[in-house]
């Protein structure tokens, strides 16, 4: 018997017929039944082929249920409601819920006096200062402990959580930066620079639009934002020769929409076959694992012939 090592995959792939190699592509795909949160193309194999039986009528399909629904008859009630009430009301017993007199604490006229007279925002920050964690939020708690001479709290113990205010940062600035010239004064060690800031350079997605030479690109832990990313993503859709990008670990998580964003430039995009990123979310992995695929399956037809 032969060695399997031995045997040419690309003469075996190029003999298969047009249904054998649909049916080998079937049985290869990666599938995640135990994910709820993927859509359902993506949890199962599409086993819908054949046709479809008529024309679909969705406002007949919904008169039919609600006719349905019209004739079956309700379900009997095992214990039919009568709105009897049983059993005894509840009476709390004479002195439920005092204080026991050996736990009872007597304290300074003046002191019970200021405690009487004390609004509900005072008590909170007094109970903060006490250790009284327990009796409101975190909030609540790590405001009285962080002001001197000041009540820090508005509300009472009992007031309801409120979620924090929203706080909105704005857009980082363009960088202007002239990447030619900073270049030069680099290699001539000029003293007057002292700082350089090459963040979001919008020259690199420019690049992308006009180069058709480039092969490869790493542009890996930079701090490019979500914005700069999808710029240079869009910028793809012009780039036809570029076979090797690689944007992974960035300062900031790039987002959903961006990954998105990836996924779907991927699809479009048929010359990458080698891409460096790690997913976040388990669809837009999924789909450009299916790309990269797909466009390594093309460059090996491309050699064979």
């Amino acid at each position: 018997m032969s060695d399997p090592r031995d045997v040419d995959e690309d003469a075996l792939l190029k003999g298969l017929s047009s249904e054998e190699l649909e049916q080998l592509e079937y049985e290869l795909q990666e599938m995640d039944p135990e994910n709820a949160m993927l859509p359902a193309g993506y949890r199962q194999r599409d086993q819908t082929k054949k046709s479809p039986t008529g024309p679909f009528d969705r406002e007949a399909l919904q008169d039919h249920l609600e006719k349905q629904a019209l004739e079956h008859t309700d379900r009997d009630d095992l214990v039919p409601f009568t709105g009897e009430k049983k059993g005894k009301a509840f009476v709390p017993k004479a002195g439920a819920g005092r204080i026991p007199d050996s736990e009872q604490i007597t304290l300074e006229p003046e002191l019970e006096e200021a405690l009487r007279n004390a609004t509900d925002a005072e008590m909170c920050d007094i109970a903060a200062i006490l250790g009284m964690y327990t009796l409101m939020s975190n909030k609540q708690y790590y405001d009285a402990l962080g002001t001197t001479g000041t009540i820090a709290n508005t509300e009472g113990i009992n007031s309801v959580v409120k979620a924090d205010p929203f706080k909105i940062f704005p857009d980082e600035a363009p960088n202007s930066t002239n990447v030619e010239e900073t270049l030069d004064r680099i290699l001539s060690n000029d003293t007057g620079l002292t700082d350089v800031n090459l963040n979001n350079i919008k020259a690199c997605a420019e690049m992308l639009q006009e180069n058709t030479t480039l092969l490869s690109l790493n542009i890996e832990s930079n701090f490019i934002t979500g914005e700069g990313m999808m710029a240079l993503v869009k910028a793809m859709a012009s780039n036809a020769t570029l076979t090797e990008l690689k944007i992974d670990n960035q300062r900031q998580k790039l987002g959903d929409s961006v990954e998105m964003e990836i996924a779907g430039m991927l699809e479009k995009n048929s010359s990458i076959i080698k891409f460096g990123y790690h997913f976040t979310q388990q669809g837009p992995r999924a789909r450009a694992g299916l790309a990269i695929t797909r466009n390594n399956d093309i460059l090996r037809q491309q050699r064979v012939r």
